[in-house]
């Protein structure tokens, strides 16, 4: 039978009595999570590629634009969009986003780190949970601050030839907010992709696949049958949040587009958690 003196000693010491008050919380894995993503050299590299993919690309196309101003027909400059212009940097932006998101849990299983995180957390999901909640997080806060330094950028740019917007005009904030929401329900979909791939090059081309490739097949087909089917691919659906004006017969509403975005972005996450909860590490 073990003193008192002696169980005080272990318990300094860190043995089990110790450690027995110590357990396994959400926050502590999501503080864990962080450090994981904050000590990656190609999360910096992906996020900055992103913010400043947001904030050139907006730039670079509106001083292009007025540099070329006096050149463009009546009807370029009739229907010319400074607020499109102004979060147009999401073209590259979600690639970055996209390949960031894969890597977020694909990269711990081609480096084996995967069996430390498991062994730590046996439950397993509140890995992933908060894996996609840290990313989520991040990317939500870069990007929503790229999108607007991005529209101020852009309406100081074509302030000269009076199409500037402001935030309060119809569409404007929407548009700003929502470009932030898509790319980080896309790197959502990404973090299921390599949950459910387990591979770097399979999630990374799954999520290609999925947002470029399958629209461009979809081009091809016969027009009815294109525009039935385009409003519904992942693409076409989120970025009805993310621009000023489309043509509302080729995709959904706003808010719907943008709900079932989600909705194929929550399958990759459930897949994903489904392959985590009864595969090998």
């Amino acid at each position: 039978m073990s003193s008192p003196a002696l169980t005080h000693r272990s318990s300094a010491a860190g043995g089990p009595a110790a450690g027995s008050r110590v357990g396994v919380t959400f926050p502590r894995v999501l503080r864990s999570e962080w450090t994981k993503l904050a000590s990656l050299r190609s999360t910096r590299w992906s996020l900055l590629l992103g913010v400043a993919s947001m904030i050139l690309l907006a730039l670079l196309i509106s001083l292009a634009q007025m540099g070329r101003w006096d050149r463009l027909s009546p009807h370029d400059r009739a229907t010319f969009d400074s607020i499109n212009t102004a979060v147009g940097g999401y073209h590259i932006a979600q690639l970055a986003i996209g390949v960031l998101g894969v890597l977020v849990i694909s990269g711990e299983y081609s480096t084996g780190m995967i069996r430390s995180s498991l062994m730590a957390v046996p439950r397993r999901l509140p890995v992933l949970w908060a894996k996609a909640l840290v990313f989520s997080a991040v990317t939500f806060v870069l990007m929503l601050a790229s999108a607007f330094v991005a529209f101020f950028v852009t309406m100081a740019v074509v302030k000269e030839h009076h199409v500037q917007h402001a935030l309060s005009d119809p569409h404007a904030l929407r548009a700003v907010v929502g470009v932030a929401l898509y790319l980080t329900v896309l790197g959502l979909l990404a973090v299921g992709l390599g949950a459910l791939l387990r591979n770097t090059a399979g999630g990374i081309a799954a999520f290609v696949f999925l947002l470029f490739v399958l629209p461009g097949i979809t081009a091809i087909l016969p027009a009815s049958m294109a525009n039935s089917i385009s409003p519904y691919l992942p693409l076409s659906a989120g970025t009805t949040v993310a621009t000023s004006t489309f043509d509302d017969s080729h995709h959904l509403s706003t808010w719907g587009g943008f709900a079932l975005f989600c909705g194929y972005a929550a399958v990759a996450l459930i897949l994903g958690a489904i392959s985590l909860r009864r595969r090998d590490a």
